[in-house]
């Protein structure tokens, strides 16, 4: 169990940097910090997914809570406003728990309040319950419900365009402030609950501040509701996009919190570290249409086809749930276009984007990393190879972007102002890291799917396009040992720029010819490879997306947009890259006690991490530099599944 006391409690700042996340299943979410100060525009108790798993609205941003005891009023929430931190409920809070949900413990004089906080899942719902222990008879908690109505991107300011009527009947509270939004549905057991029309101004979030965003907002109370906490009452609210009733509460936890256990029940490997991230794994899987997909990281990202094709693996086939990986795969296949996965799908669920060359690459091992573990061919032959086969013609003949097979059988990928590869910051016209040509990894992944291709033809006995598969990749292969081997720095040119140009950046990107099932490297040159990568790019918490000997290098992830775009890919450490790394240094190195025994060191920072940022999960990114700050998103889901993947195939095997 994730818990801590008050020392850490009541410390601001290290209370505000460990953040909870409670998810839905439909992308929808709850979030804020261990103390319920938000620091982001994105903490709220309930951002309802209007099209799931996108159309994300902030509907309930917090409750504020008031415990009134004999009269005298103690304060529980607490808000930074200019200069100032107010209420300071965090003073009274004497413990923080993850139960397996957020569980806040106060004291107040002879009264213990307990707070828990639990989504539904498959609704945009969220159940808050306040259990009130040696209540005397004149102890009533006053809640005071601050609403947003926004995008989950934007913030809220003042306004008279809003609708503040409440519909009060008992037990239920519905309010409906702009039109074209759901209407919030409260449902309680308060004793007494009463119309307000109040904005609450100048709440400030200090991590929008640190990212250079618009980080002020204000936020509207429509209504005050009372409760009798006598007897060790217990006071309930459940705010959701559906109305229903407050006496549901106590079946909703029990349900929940026998799902939670289920969960980590069937974690493949019996270690608290695995069964955290098994837990962590459930809650990026999210709806799309009546099939699966997966959220790429909370609290801002959607369903990306690359993070979601190198996250199948962690996050559903190594915890036996293939049938999830299933509805993902053929999720991902009603899109495919020109031979291309879409690379993200908008916010808004507008048509999908295309701009990517990797994702669809990894899908071929995401497929065959499917029909591996599960056995289930049938699938994949009636209805994904025929998709495959497809998608290789149009590499081979050309797609979108510069996207087509060279005459030496490498990829080619690019255009300019484009970014095709998984580092793809860019800022306005600029991108970052343009990569175009043939990156590296590029090449393992098109080699990969060809040798996939034709097990998969063998298989289904479609011999001709065996043949040609293998032909095909036979080229690609000899194509590559000529062209990417850097003998000066003894590891692989990052891009083949053009004929003759290469482009010699130290990258991670060429672990990738050793840790995919082909590999592309003789013996000698991958174990080069490999100690390359550890010397200049390995890191507590990952790999360095540059080598810090570069004049390029940027340590430090941090400022507004432009800043931290332009540091994304530029020495920033990657913790997803642990897997392949891990992967690749195994396959070189073998499986010996002494190399496990520091495979395992090397996640031992990881592992610590996870009563760090964001409780029980891992975040996207970290600094390049020392001490390797955690930033980013707070839970990231190709960070949770290569970590949970190689804990489980490679170290627990």
């Amino acid at each position: 169990m994730i818990a801590f006391g008050r020392e850490v409690c009541r410390d601001l700042q290290a209370a505000t940097s460990r953040e909870w996340l409670e998810t839905n299943g439909l992308g929808g979410f709850a979030s804020s910090t261990i103390i319920g100060l938000n620091t982001r525009r994105y903490h709220a108790l309930l951002t309802a997914a209007t099209k799931p798993p996108v159309g994300r609205y902030v509907l309930l941003s917090k409750l504020e809570e008031t415990l009134v005891i004999d009269g005298e009023r103690f304060d529980l929430s607490a808000n930074q406003y200019p200069g100032v931190v107010h209420p300071r409920g965090f003073e009274l809070l004497e413990s923080f728990r993850l139960d397996p949900f957020p569980v806040f413990t106060y004291w107040v004089g002879e009264v213990t309040v307990e707070k828990s906080v639990f989504m539904v899942q498959g609704e945009n719902t969220t159940v808050i319950r306040y259990h009130a222990i040696g209540a005397s008879s004149d102890v009533t908690m006053e809640l005071r419900p601050l609403i947003a109505f926004r995008d989950f991107h934007s913030t809220t300011h003042g306004n008279d365009a809003i609708d503040g009527h409440v519909d009060l009947i008992e037990g239920l509270a519905g309010i409906t402030p702009y039109q074209g939004l759901p209407t919030l549905y409260l449902a309680h057991n308060a004793s007494h609950a009463e119309q307000a029309y109040d904005w609450y101004r100048s709440f400030e979030y200090e991590e929008e501040r640190h990212r250079g965003l618009d980080f002020r907002e204000d936020l509207f109370h429509p209504a005050t509701l009372t409760f009798n906490l006598a007897n060790d009452a217990y006071a309930v609210v459940i705010a959701s996009t559906e109305p229903r009733a407050a006496s549901a509460a106590k079946e909703l936890e029990d349900r929940e919190r026998a799902r939670r256990k289920t969960l980590v029940a069937a974690a493949p490997v019996k270690c608290d570290f695995v069964g955290t991230l098994t837990v962590a794994a459930e809650q990026f899987v999210a709806k799309r249409g009546d099939l699966k997909t997966i959220i790429a990281g909370y609290p801002w990202f959607g369903d990306w086809g690359r993070d979601t094709m190198i996250s199948i693996p962690g996050l559903t086939l190594v915890t036996g749930k293939f049938d999830i990986a299933r509805s993902i795969l053929l999720a991902f296949a009603k899109y495919v276009n020109q031979g291309m996965l879409p690379n993200i799908f908008p916010d808004a669920g507008e048509t999908p984007e295309y701009n990517t060359v990797d994702a669809t690459l990894w899908y071929f091992e995401a497929i065959r990393q499917y029909g591996e573990s599960s056995g289930d061919y049938k699938t994949i032959q009636e209805q994904l190879y025929p998709v495959l086969v497809d998608i290789i013609e149009w590499h081979l003949r050309g797609t979108r972007y510069g996207i087509k097979v060279d005459s030496d059988g490498l990829l080619l990928a690019g255009e300019p102002g484009v970014q095709l590869t998984w580092m793809d910051a860019k800022v306005g016209d600029w991108v970052v890291t343009p990569r175009t040509g043939k990156p590296v990894e590029i090449q393992a992944l098109w080699y990969n799917a060809l040798r996939i291709m034709d097990q998969l033809a063998e298989r289904f006995g479609d011999g001709q396009r065996a043949k040609r598969y293998s032909e095909s990749a036979s080229k690609a292969s000899a194509s590559f040992a000529q062209k990417f081997w850097n003998e000066a720095e003894g590891c692989l040119y990052d891009v083949l720029v053009e004929d003759g140009i290469e482009d010699a950046t130290i990258r991670p990107n060429q672990i990738f010819a050793i840790s995919l099932p082909f590999p592309l490297l003789s013996d000698d040159k991958a174990k080069a490879v490999v100690e390359k990568v550890e010397s200049e790019l390995l890191t507590p918490y990952g790999l360095r997306t540059l080598s810090p000997r570069d004049p390029r290098y940027i340590g430090v992830y941090a400022g507004d947009p432009r800043m931290r775009d332009s540091a994304y890919h530029q020495g920033t450490v990657w913790p997803w890259l642990i897997g392949p790394f891990i992967t690749a240094y195994l396959r070189t190195f073998g499986h010996g006690t002494t190399v496990l025994e520091k495979v395992n060191d090397w996640l031992k920072p990881l592992q610590s991490h996870l009563s760090e940022a964001g409780l029980g999960t891992i975040s996207e990114i970290f600094c390049g530099d020392a001490p390797h700050k955690p930033c980013g998103c707070p839970a990231q889901a190709w960070s949770v599944a290569e970590v949970l993947r190689v804990s489980v195939e490679e170290i627990a095997r």
